[in-house]
């Protein structure tokens, strides 16, 4: 179990998100472009890891940009768990694996989840749901995710908890290309630039409106607690990061408390510590909060069903000060401390 049970009995737990950057296995080629990480440069990145994420002391961790599983569980022994504690079926090295044939991630990275706690399920979120398809400009349905979320539920000292890990579409802009990945666009052309960036929030529409379905069937007339975390790819208020927790709509009904879910940090019962020096990423020069963690009303401490309480979130994010080369992570570490009565 836990590491984090108290004496007093107290049970509680920390949960963290962090993505690993193209967390790689040595000489392995991830992306055409980009150089296979040699042993000593894989090292580094695996040493300077286990340091950042050693600090947050979680029993939970969502990871994200991870291309192989032997990577991540070579970290994860280094913090103490056990390579069957860490779930990530499409980065697998297992040539077993109906994902990837032990290749690892192709294509693009994946999501996983790392627990001390017992595992009631686990499922990936491969198709978006019916209902969030949308056709993206030149292109057609988005029928299926770029990086399927994972869905984990978990035993907490007998308390099930659903965990869904998300790494959503970048606002990176998504320019056309043909099947050998020569681009068809102008990307100097500021109106095509427009373009391509409106293809990337739809993507990212259609993936947050998915998630928020599933969200949705998770918790509707139900009283088991849900946590939604991992690399949201736009601020909190954002569109898109609000259609997957609809807070906003419990100020108008407040029967939308039993499916909404709650910005951690703003619940947290010790909010304001870190509120000024809050941010998980730089982007274009702008620090700025991507990484997130929402949790349902079972954790809110006025809800007549709370089962427990957001003890305090905090965000490491020290490193992103560091100078590139040093870096082996470009985001902050967001954790949660988390009490159940």
């Amino acid at each position: 179990m836990t590491r984090y049970k108290n004496l007093e009995g107290n049970k509680q737990f920390y949960i963290a998100t962090a993505n690993l950057l193209n967390l790689a296995n040595p000489k392995r080629i991830f992306y055409e472009n980009a150089p296979a990480y040699d042993q000593q440069t894989y090292q580094h990145k695996i040493t300077g890891i286990t340091e950042l994420l050693s600090k947050a002391h979680a029993d939970i961790i969502a990871v994200q940009e991870v291309w192989d599983s032997k990577a991540i569980e070579e970290i994860a022994l280094n913090l103490g768990f056990s390579p069957e504690q860490v779930v990530i079926p499409l980065a697998s090295n297992d040539s077993a694996s109906l994902h990837t044939k032990g290749h690892g991630a192709q294509g693009t990275p994946a999501v996983g989840i790392i627990t001390h706690f017992d595992q009631l399920e686990s499922q990936l979120l491969e198709d978006v749901v019916t209902e969030a398809v949308i056709d993206i400009p030149d292109i057609g349905p988005y029928t299926r995710f770029k990086r399927p979320p994972l869905l984990l539920r978990v035993d907490a000292y007998g308390q099930p908890i659903t965990i869904i890990t998300a790494h959503l579409k970048s606002k990176r802009a998504f320019f056309l290309r043909d099947d050998n990945g020569q681009l068809l666009e102008d990307m100097d052309d500021p109106n095509i630039r427009v373009r391509a960036k409106l293809r990337s929030l739809c993507m990212r529409a259609a993936e947050a409106a998915s998630i928020r379905m599933t969200i949705i069937e998770r918790l509707l007339h139900t009283r088991e607690p849900l946590i939604l975390l991992g690399d949201m790819n736009d601020v909190t208020g954002s569109v898109t990061t609000q259609l997957m927790a609809e807070t906003g709509e419990v100020n108008y009904d407040k029967s939308m408390r039993d499916v909404a879910l709650f910005d951690a940090a703003r619940i947290q019962s010790r909010y304001g510590w870190m509120k000024d020096v809050a941010y998980t990423h730089i982007y274009q020069g702008i620090p700025e909060v991507i990484d997130q963690l929402f949790v349902s009303e079972e954790f809110l401490a006025d809800s007549k069903f709370t089962i427990g309480n957001i003890e305090r979130v905090d965000y490491f994010n020290d490193h992103l000060k560091w100078d590139y080369p040093d870096r082996v992570i470009d985001h902050g570490i967001v954790r949660a401390k988390i009490r159940l009565e």
